[in-house]
This record gives structure tokens, C-alpha cells and sequence, in this order.
């Protein structure tokens, strides 16, 4: 499981011109998911979803969680994370797992960002999505279950 995480000041997806989920500061997740994926991946990346800390304290050092500090997350699935990118010009998607097995992973670990006592919402899983944020810092990180 990969996940890219911008920390944010404010974030909304659209689909088809209706907003299907927004947050004020936060983190937007963009989450691919791959063959090999299981539940521990997911229960994995919410907990260091949670508790990486990525929020400045009164010395300006990141030392604070997005739960210490206060947040919420934009989550959004996201296939072309397992893009093939190596030969040739257009992309294989192959290491994305396939919807059947991904959207009930990535529904799965939502909910154990929800237990971690986050508020999340959502883009809708497999629609043409656009994703607008303000990037804070601007701070992006790639985190990987394997």
C-alpha cells in the first residue's frame, strides 16, 4: 500500500461538478493499493497516518501528530500510484490491484483512520475526480506498508 501525504490548509474533491468531500487543514491522502495488499497494510498506514508528526511545535520543529495538533483527512484512491512507468511511453497499471480487491482496502482503511479518531472524507472510489488543495509548507510524504 502507498500513500502520498500533503499536509494542507484546506482541500475538496469534486465529482461531476458536486463536491463529494472537503476539509479545512489537514492532510489529502492520495492512496494506491497493490496485489499484495492485505488488512495489516491498512491498519498499518492509518496508524502512522495518525501518529507521524508532521506539525510544527512552539520552536517551530515538526513534533506534533495530526492528532495532537488537530486535522482532518481528504482520502482519495488512487490506481496510477503502481504506474509502470520504465519501458516505453504510456503506463502500466498492473501492480494497482483491481477494483474488487482495492475499493473494500481502501474503504477498510478509512475506517481505521476513523478509529485512530480522525474525521475523514472521501472521494468516490473509481470516478474522474478533482482533487484542489492548498499545500501547507509545502510538506509531501510518501509512505509505504512494505
Amino acid at each position: 500500500m502507498r500513500v502520498v501525504l500533503q499536509r494542507s490548509k484546506e482541500a475538496k474533491v469534486t465529482v461531476d461538478g458536486k463536491v463529494t468531500g472537503q476539509i479545512e487543514k489537514g492532510y489529502v491522502l492520495l492512496v494506491g493499493i497493490t496485489h499484495s495488499d492485505t488488512m495489516d497494510d491498512a491498519n498499518y498506514l492509518a496508524k502512522k497516518v495518525a501518529e507521524i508528526r508532521l506539525w510544527e511545535d512552539e520552536q517551530g520543529k515538526m513534533n506534533h501528530s495530526i492528532k495532537e495538533h488537530g486535522g482532518e483527512i481528504l482520502s482519495v484512491s488512487q490506481f496510477t500510484l503502481y504506474a509502470e512507468t520504465k519501458k516505453g511511453r504510456r503506463p502500466s497499471f498492473v501492480e494497482a490491484a483491481r477494483p474488487e480487491q482495492a475499493e473494500p482496502l481502501w474503504n477498510a482503511f478509512n475506517e481505521a483512520l476513523r478509529e485512530q479518531g480522525l474525521k475523514v472524507a472521501t472521494g468516490i472510489f473509481g470516478a474522474m475526480m478533482e482533487v484542489s488543495l492548498v499545500n501547507d509548507g509545502p510538506v509531501t510524504i510518501i509512505l509505504e506498508s512494505k
